[in-house]
């Protein structure tokens, strides 16, 4: 009994003194923010660079919303601190704006990862005169969505096809 309750507190000291570049924060998988927009990360390369898809539940049309491309690049974790990153999403085929985002990867102590951003999304505007109204600026915070496996944004969202066909 002595020898096993030795070992449970030597674990919890062990835990509770990891530090953050031991609990590493992975920017891959699946993402939702406070606004119910999904965002899927492909795997980060040694580089830095990734790229996925985003489908946000909010458009400046109001209209349906597509999957969007997104491109960005993480810089390499140091000791001690959780990452930074950035990326660039150019929605497609519904709007004619582009929204580049900027945050910081965290993992609190009980494992649960969190994004925090800000961004910028500039629209498209018709004269230099109209520019003053083209730029909005917001914060959102992701939290990784954790999925069955095999299941991507694709299969968990509906499409713009699927919303508008009659329900039999």
């Amino acid at each position: 009994m002595g020898s096993s309750v030795f070992t449970l507190v030597l674990v919890l000291a062990l835990v509770t003194c990891v530090t953050p570049a031991e609990r590493k924060c992975q920017l891959s998988g699946l993402w939702r923010n406070e606004q119910d927009s999904l965002m899927e990360i492909s795997a980060v390369r040694d580089n830095g660079d990734f790229q996925g898809k985003y489908l946000t539940r909010v458009t400046l049309t109001g209209g349906c919303a597509h999957t969007s491309p997104l491109k960005g690049a993480q810089q390499q974790p140091t000791d001690g601190v959780w990452p930074t990153f950035a990326f660039t999403v150019r929605w497609d085929k519904f709007s004619n704006a582009t929204t580049a985002f900027t945050g910081q990867c965290f993992v609190d102590s009980g494992g649960k990862e969190t994004l925090t951003t800000m961004w910028l999304l500039r629209e498209a505007v018709g004269s230099l005169e109209e520019d003053w109204k083209a730029t909005r600026v917001g914060r959102n915070v992701f939290t990784r969505k954790r999925t069955p496996k095999g299941k991507t944004l694709l299969s968990l969202s509906q499409s713009c096809e699927d919303a508008a066909s009659p329900t039999p």
